[in-house]
């Protein structure tokens, strides 16, 4: 199974900030090669969309915010982590990240919903459009590509996470 449909199957309204897109064309970031070109195709079949962040908008001060000015006490972020806190503090949405040393402390302050790949890949496996041999597949294929998913398995997640 394709680990980009998994994702279409899960949810309906994906949407990727255009700063997490612009980081996935970075040299420096090996380890996502191949990335850009899934969520191309999946943008040209209208099954995720890009959204931008209007300058002036609420979700852009809060960037800027993120980015650039944080509060006293926080730190900077990078780009692709402040947009997808500002798209979906400003939206309602949900954030999909594995990098949750930079994002916590704002999930927490604004009360957002996040999701890890291993939540997504349990979500699928609950629902049934992967079982655990296909699950262990691709974690593996994603730790080869020196993703970060914090367990050497899926059976390793699936049994620190269970709630």
């Amino acid at each position: 199974m394709d680990e980009e449909n998994i994702l279409t199957k899960l949810f309906s309204d994906i949407i990727i900030p255009k700063e997490v897109y612009d980081e996935l064309s970075h040299p420096g970031l090996n380890r996502l090669k191949g990335m850009k070109e899934q969520i191309d195709v999946l943008i040209s079949q209208n099954q995720i969309q890009l959204m931008h962040i209007e300058y002036g908008s609420e979700a852009y001060r809060l960037y800027e915010q993120l980015s650039r000015y944080p509060k006293k006490g926080h730190k900077v972020i990078g780009k692709g982590e402040a947009s997808a806190i500002s798209l979906a503090k400003t939206n309602n949405g949900i954030i999909a990240s594995n990098n949750l040393k930079d994002i916590m402390s704002y999930v927490d302050e604004y009360n957002l919903e996040y999701l890890t790949t291993g939540d997504i890949m349990k979500m699928a496996l609950e629902k049934g459009y992967i079982n655990i041999e296909q699950g262990e597949k691709i974690w593996s294929d994603m730790l080869n590509k020196r993703r970060k998913l914090g367990y050497p398995t899926f059976s390793d997640f699936l049994k620190k996470n269970t709630k």
